[in-house]
């Protein structure tokens, strides 16, 4: 169950489908990788995770019509998102040990291993989410376009693009303006594609997903505000990995530019404009005007 200050939505059964679908993920994209590799990828897969981007993706899914199960295309989102992680967590990057509460994967195995095994995991995702894609929708266009969707997110104009500016970021002092693209590109751009995604595949109009698209867009980035408040207030057990990096690393983040309040606030005003911008669409979903409020309210 996810918990925050507003009214708690259980998302167990979500959770648990994508676990499920998870498995069988690595049961089916695994075999035949060399086993060393193997076995760090289903190590970083199989970690404990609130499995934000997979439960946004299932809600934008329901909320814009879709009756089928989408776990399968969640947990191709997820397998994007471990992959950051993994790499994100490595020496060269921001090197740190501990991960959702244990070793990282180069801890755990070695620097090779996680280097190796995070680029194993990106056409794992894509193949995934194409199988998954035709299975749920069974239209090769659609399944392109959600492919399209989730590699450009994961890749130079999104995720990794934000990777780079993240690290030569550090040791500066950007403006908020530039600490905002940095996070639109690191952090959002995955968060955004995921609710995309659920649209495309529950076939949204236009109106519907150009709405999911914002809504994506201001949590994203509320999520990122929501971990730079964190890493200052919370502990090292409360996280699940290691508090006060960002002040270790000299990044720029929210709560130096804005204030500990002032940083709150805007994570706020965040969730609000991604529910307004549901609503403004007569997209009526509760788990999503949750999720919203959830990710600036929670503790970890």
């Amino acid at each position: 169950m996810m918990t925050a200050d507003a009214e708690a939505v259980d998302f167990t059964s979500e959770r648990a489908a994508v676990a499920v679908a998870i498995q069988r993920v690595a049961d089916r994209y695994l075999d035949g990788m060399e086993p060393r590799v193997a076995e760090a990828v289903r190590y970083a897969l199989m970690g404990e995770g609130k499995r934000l981007r997979a439960i946004l993706l299932i809600s934008a899914y329901r909320a814009s019509g879709g009756e089928g199960d989408a776990s399968g295309l969640a947990a191709a989102v997820e397998v994007v998102h471990a992959y950051s992680l993994v790499h994100d967590d490595l020496p060269c990057m921001d090197d740190d040990d501990v991960r959702r509460g244990r070793p990282t994967v180069h801890k755990a195995f070695s620097v090779a291993a996680a280097t190796t095994a995070g680029l194993a995991m990106v056409p794992m995702a894509a193949h995934a989410a194409t199988d998954a894609a035709m299975e749920l929708v069974g239209d090769r266009r659609v399944a392109g376009e959600i492919v399209r969707t989730l590699m450009s997110a994961s890749g130079a104009g999104g995720m990794i693009g934000g990777q780079l500016l993240d690290l030569e970021g550090e040791g500066s002092a950007l403006t908020l303006e530039q600490l905002e693209r940095v996070h639109r590109l690191k952090t959002g751009a995955l968060i955004s594609a995921s609710v995309r995604i659920g649209g495309l595949a529950s076939g949204a109009n236009d109106t519907q997903l150009a709405a999911l698209e914002q809504y994506g867009a201001s949590v994203g980035l509320a999520f990122q505000i929501a971990d730079d408040v964190l890493d200052i207030t919370a502990t090292t057990d409360q996280l699940g990995k290691t508090a006060g990096r960002d002040l270790a690393l000299q990044k720029s983040t929210y709560p130096a530019l804005l204030g500990l309040a002032g940083a709150r606030q805007r994570a706020t005003a965040l969730s609000e404009e991604a529910c307004q911008a549901l609503h403004s669409a007569g997209i009526v979903s509760p788990d999503l005007d949750y999720l919203a409020r959830f990710i600036v309210a929670r503790r970890s």
